[in-house]
């Protein structure tokens, strides 16, 4: 049996998770503060949150990431991992991500496999995580190759990008000047009136926005909020280039897709999303905003990304991603 803890921030982790669930030979349980990801068939244990309340000393000294003191949420959600781990059926666990949970395990004696993510993860709690892993997984490609200890690199299986719509035949660009933005349900640091600006920079152009509608009124006749759709890939085919923060989950889509893209990184903690930004930047596989650009941009944005096309996100995600991460968790799980 494998164990499989699921951050509970945004959406793209259980997206992964349920796509690399599906191809394992072994059965997989998860954990999450969330609920279980749709066409999840396995086990879903939903833990208690361990946010809210006081938070007193949440690192620990530094030493981990979130451990707040007499915190009830965390101890509930702690021991039922511990029951599920203590029996002896969990060969393998698999955290993408929580330094603490990747810890836990491996107190156990359960071997542990890490989702690494990209950017500066030298931190202390960071260090421990990757250093007890048997398995770095990272979802992308080999190059850029991270500035990592040798140590890391020497245990690291790059997949390439992991999306939901891995195996879906992306169709032709349909030429007919659409912009699809998404809007990712982690946060976004671009307003409303931003998006509104360039699509009104851009009237020859056809603007739809994937995520919540605007908090007031105010759009333009070429621009449409569409809220949160079940499935996105009709929208992401309809697009002649998307616009996309640099979150892992939405990079994977837009290259299933083999989409154009305008990537504008958001500010993360480790410089997670500049990090992805800066490699399809180096490679040319999309063009890369440092943030959210002046309407006067948005004319030349939109033609360079079509000049570019969407073919180089081949080098980002082969489509089998997730059926070779489920078949290195079997391996290792059989170990």
């Amino acid at each position: 049996m494998i164990g499989y803890y699921v951050h509970h921030h945004g959406s793209g982790h259980a997206h992964r998770a349920a796509v690399i669930a599906a191809a394992t030979r072994t059965p997989v349980v998860g954990f999450s503060t969330r609920p279980a990801p749709d066409g999840w068939r396995g086990r879903w244990l939903r833990l208690p949150d361990d946010a809210g309340g006081e938070a007193r000393d949440v690192s620990g000294g530094g030493t981990l990431h979130w451990v707040p003191r007499h915190h009830d949420g965390l101890r509930a959600r702690m021991g039922l991992i511990s029951d599920a781990l203590v029996n002896g059926a969990m060969r393998l666990f698999v955290t993408d991500v929580s330094v603490e949970v990747a810890l836990l395990a491996r107190l156990h004696g359960v071997p542990v496999a890490v989702m690494a993510q990209p950017g500066d993860r030298t931190d202390r709690a960071h260090r421990l995580a990757y250093d007890l892993a048997d398995r770095l997984l990272a979802p992308w490609p080999r190059r850029p190759a991270p500035d990592w200890p040798e140590r890391w690199r020497a245990k690291t299986v790059h997949l390439g990008g992991i999306s939901r719509f891995d195996g879906r035949v992306p169709s032709p660009v349909p030429g007919e000047r659409r912009v699809l933005v998404l809007w990712g349900s982690g946060g976004l640091d671009v307003s409303a009136g931003q998006v509104r600006a360039a699509a009104a920079a851009t009237p020859d152009w056809c603007w739809d926005v994937l995520g919540p509608p605007p908090p007031a009124p105010g759009d333009t006749a070429n621009l449409r909020w569409l809220g949160w759709l079940a499935d996105p890939w009709p929208v992401l085919c309809a697009a002649d280039v998307v616009v996309t923060h640099a979150g892992q989950n939405a990079i994977a889509e837009v290259a299933a897709a083999r989409r154009p893209a305008v990537v504008v990184p958001q500010d993360r903690p480790h410089r997670e999303q500049r990090t992805t930004a800066a490699a399809l930047s180096r490679a040319r596989i999309a063009r890369v905003a440092a943030r959210w650009p002046e309407p006067t941009r948005w004319p030349g944005l939109l033609a360079g990304a079509v000049a570019r096309g969407g073919a180089a996100w081949r080098e980002w995600s082969t489509g089998c991603g997730g059926q070779r991460a489920a078949a290195l968790l079997d391996e290792l799980a059989c170990a």
